[in-house]
């Protein structure tokens, strides 16, 4: 019988989709529905600037393979919780293997996905992450304890919010965590102002990069508490032409 879960990662009043059996340790992050909420501010390129375009490539198939990855129950449950089809979840396996091969075998156990993790230092190394200054934040808010350190089905959800099937309004939530430095639910100064430190990697002078942080505060703070909540985020990032094809990984 499925159960309806509630997503505790996703914005409020978003809720999971039914899930088979969610004793299997499975986080239903990936909630498949649609906001309908009004776009009324202007677009800030600011908030995109941290994204790059990712490009996974690869096949691994189940079929001729004498070993196999996960059984059909773990395909399915995954298939149910991410954005993916079975094919994509077995090349996104693949990527996550190819980062520490001799840590993570070729066939899961039904703990492993979850217990088996990366460190953060080597996925930082993907060619997607290792330029980008958020890197760190980016595996912080994708590890299911915020060590950084990604476990298969973290490294999945990862890659499910940043691929193409993944809808605005959950990639618009997971941008606002990212930028959220101190996991406080809201966007302030300080980590606007560390944001703006990182992406111009400290070039500016703490005058400049004040003004860069006022100007966007301006913006963007429809209530003028001098912070950004998910909604003020949200109605800035929604509506850029580019957010989409800036936050996405090819499968």
């Amino acid at each position: 019988m499925a159960v309806s879960l509630t997503c505790s990662l996703c914005p409020p009043a978003y809720s999971a989709p039914s899930h088979p059996n969610p004793s299997r340790g499975l986080q239903p992050v990936f909630c498949r529905c649609r906001g309908n909420r009004q776009l009324y501010r202007p677009f800030t390129g600011f908030f995109t600037d941290i994204f790059l375009t990712f490009t996974a490539s690869g096949n691994f198939s189940v079929m001729g393979n004498k070993v196999v990855t996960f059984t059909e129950q773990q395909l399915e449950d995954y298939q149910d919780c991410t954005f993916f089809t079975r094919k994509e979840i077995l090349r996104v396996f693949k990527r996550f293997r190819e980062v520490n091969p001799a840590l993570v075998p070729k066939r899961m156990t039904e703990n492993q996905p979850h217990t088996i993790a990366v460190p953060v230092e080597e996925i930082e190394k993907l060619p997607e992450l290792k330029e980008n200054p958020f890197k760190r934040r980016i595996c912080q808010v994708f590890s299911h304890d915020g060590s950084g350190n990604l476990t298969f089905e973290d490294f999945l959800d990862m890659m499910s919010v940043f691929s193409e099937a993944a809808p605005r309004d959950i990639k618009a939530w997971y941008a606002f965590r990212i930028y959220d430095l101190d996991d406080d639910m809201y966007i302030g100064r300080d980590d606007l102002l560390e944001a703006t430190r990182l992406l111009t990697k400290g070039e500016l002078h703490p005058q400049e990069r004040e003004e860069i942080v006022a100007s966007v505060l301006d913006e963007a703070d429809v209530d003028g508490d001098g912070r950004l909540s998910f909604m003020d985020f949200e109605h800035v990032v929604v509506r850029a032409p580019d957010f989409l094809s800036t936050f996405h990984i090819r499968v």
